[in-house]
């Protein structure tokens, strides 16, 4: 439970506490868990993919959410009123799978004017999508986000996880 989970990271003092899944906001201890690290003065991050409503989340926990692209074939389950809970200090991902995704994900900042209100992440998916590629259509239209490379698929090569 909670308790057991804060006692796992008290050994981690300094460093910040993120919270990922699948969704964790399934989960309904999550919402405890989160005020509980926050009240113990831990730096609170949580994934999420953005399909349940953020209003419950803390406002001190630096929600990550990761927008499905339609090449994931997940694109109608984020909730877009969930752009609108997000806070500066919030991080907003997308992952890529072509060329598609891209202008879509471009064409969504720019309706919700997102760029440069949050930082902003694409990611390309190893296998279907160059880095390379995606770094070029970046600097050619000038865009506000960063790059973000799967490190686990690049320092852990043919694994479903880090170590």
């Amino acid at each position: 439970g909670v308790g057991e989970i804060l006692e796992s990271v008290d050994d981690f003092k300094n460093l910040p506490v993120e919270i990922t899944g699948g969704e964790p906001l399934l989960q309904e201890n999550v919402y405890p868990l989160m005020e509980e690290l926050l009240a113990a003065d831990r730096k609170v991050l949580l994934e999420t993919n953005g399909s349940i409503n953020l209003g419950k989340v803390p406002a001190e926990v630096v929600k990550i959410m990761d927008i499905k692209c339609p090449g994931s074939g997940m694109a109608d389950r984020f909730l877009k009123e969930n752009l609108g809970l997000l806070n500066p200090a919030d991080e907003i991902k997308f992952v890529l799978t072509s060329r598609s995704d891209y202008e879509w994900a471009t064409a969504m900042l720019k309706e919700a004017r997102l760029f440069n209100r949050n930082p902003i992440h694409f990611s390309p998916v190893s296998g279907l999508l160059d880095a390379t590629e995606l770094a070029d259509w970046l600097l050619a239209d000038k865009l506000p986000v960063r790059l973000q490379l799967q490190l686990h698929k690049i320092l852990w090569p043919g694994e479903n996880r880090g170590k």
